[in-house]
């Protein structure tokens, strides 16, 4: 690995740049109906290829969140007035068990890992959002509030409903992207039911190397990228 972890990319067959395991990369969302980034989370490539991108988020790792602008975490809101009032963002950390995150290219969600203390397997969460965009320094994307999670018996259950919902009336969703979101949730559900990749690939078994450090949250996490391709 390099030296602190920084990123090392490797070029394979042509021009298509991937970085290396071990790399440490930003994972960023955009806010909602708007341009500035307002989640960002350094983590530790795991594998990077044309099938795939893995990430590793450890416990500890410093991240950035959004807030009300006058610091009440988002969830503390009433759903009512969740979506209209100002917000800020705030330096926090991860606390508990890391978070595995697997995206393949061009589809629009990615598939979260989540264990217990002491790795027990809690489930599979599958985060609906927009197609990862890379760019030298991470992945960006957008959150599209709907959720699905995965349990170890092979059932699954809608999350976040509600949120959906008051996203579309607080206008940040039109009815087209929201149409567009169920569809792809649809379609995620369909991958569940044949119970296809990555579920039954065994990455629940997974372990992340000890002697990975935690990556750095930088000091300008939310620069734009030079260039963003997908």
């Amino acid at each position: 690995m390099a030296e602190g972890g920084a990123v090392r990319r490797v070029t394979t067959g042509g021009s298509t740049a991937y970085w290396a395991p071990g790399s440490h990369i930003l994972w960023r969302y955009r806010e909602n109906a708007g341009e500035r980034v307002h989640i960002c989370r350094p983590v530790t490539v795991v594998r990077d290829d044309a099938e795939l991108l893995a990430v590793w988020m450890a416990p500890g790792t410093e991240c950035v969140k959004p807030v009300l602008a006058d610091g009440t975490p988002v969830h503390g809101e009433p759903l009512e007035s969740r979506y209209t009032k100002a917000r800020s963002v705030r330096r926090d950390r991860w606390f508990g068990t890391g978070v595995l995150k697997l995206a393949r290219p061009g589809e629009p969600w990615s598939v979260w890992l989540f264990w217990e203390p002491g790795w027990r397997f809690k489930n599979w969460y599958v985060n609906l959002e927009a197609p990862l965009a890379r760019w030298e320094g991470g992945v960006d994307s957008e959150d599209h509030f709907l959720d699905i999670s995965v349990h170890p018996d092979h059932s699954w259950c809608w999350l976040d409903e509600d949120e959906f919902a008051q996203a579309q009336r607080a206008g940040l969703m039109d009815t087209r992207l929201a149409t567009q979101v169920r569809e792809a949730g649809l379609r995620a559900v369909e991958v569940i039911r044949a119970w296809g990749a990555p579920f039954a690939d065994g990455w629940q078994h997974w372990r992340p190397d000890p002697s990975w450090p935690v990556p750095a949250l930088p000091d300008d996490w939310d620069r734009t990228p030079a260039h963003v391709s997908s």
